[in-house]
């Protein structure tokens, strides 16, 4: 089993970026599926999840409305689009097939 995180990179204030998580192992359909993150010393965090069946989504007030997640089943992959991105969304984003399975985590680090 295993969730292979990529997409994370240095951006600019503004810029948009997709992270992507791959499932192996396990049906990504089959599981609520979130994105974590976790800033310099500090805890990590839930941003947002997709939960399974009804495909309903939450998102952290700090990222509603910039960040969505979605998911391709026939790719078995999760996605987290984050737009209009700021400095204090620099942090390691984490997948997750809540709280099963954990992806190894991307950097994404937003400059002004």
């Amino acid at each position: 089993v295993q969730l292979q995180a990529s997409g994370g990179g240095s951006v600019q204030t503004g810029d948009s970026l997709m992270l992507a998580c791959k499932g192996s192992g396990f049906y990504v359909d089959e599981f609520t599926m979130g994105w974590f993150r976790q800033a310099p010393g500090k805890k990590r965090k839930g941003t947002t999840c997709l939960y399974k069946g009804d495909r309903a989504t939450y998102y952290s007030d700090a990222v509603k409305g910039r960040f969505t997640i979605s998911r391709d089943d026939a790719g078995n992959t999760l996605y987290l689009q984050v737009n209009g991105l700021k400095p204090e969304d620099t942090a390691v984003y984490y997948c997750t097939a809540v709280y099963l399975y954990w992806g190894q985590g991307t950097q994404l680090t937003v400059s002004s």
